[in-house]
């Protein structure tokens, strides 16, 4: 992993969750900007797939270490006992990262659809508009 700094606005704090959950393998990484929502509770979601539990608190626990590390304030954190889904909160970006079966589920993407999708790509660390 690449030296992270710490995010100086949402969508780079967005983007820092996204290469994090890259870097622990997760799968169907999205940002959502909804920015232009008025009644959104956020500004960004953040949302990625795991195949576990187990994956899904090592993408957790990884993200609290490194989000300390570069000096950012402790998020709320919920659903880590059981860790089919689990929701970051920073305030102005909300990471969820949820068991492929409890997002196929839900399909929270379909909430927001006239947001803007950002799919996250590894090789450059940037959000592709999709």
């Amino acid at each position: 992993m690449g030296k992270l700094t710490k995010p100086k606005n949402s969508k780079q704090l967005a983007t820092f969750c996204a290469k994090i959950a890259a870097e622990k393998i997760a799968s169907e990484i999205i940002v959502m900007d909804l920015t232009k929502y008025e009644t959104a509770p956020t500004d960004y979601f953040v949302i990625c797939s795991s195949d576990s539990a187990n994956q899904s608190k090592a993408i957790t626990d990884f993200l609290l270490r490194q989000a300390k590390t570069v000096g950012l304030e402790k998020p709320k954190v919920e659903g880590e006992e059981i860790a089919d889904w689990i929701l970051i909160d920073f305030f102005d970006v909300v990471f969820h990262i949820m068991l492929t079966e409890i997002r196929d589920y839900y399909k929270i993407e379909n909430l927001w659809n006239e947001a803007t999708f950002y799919q996250f790509n590894l090789e450059t660390s940037k959000l592709n508009k999709l």
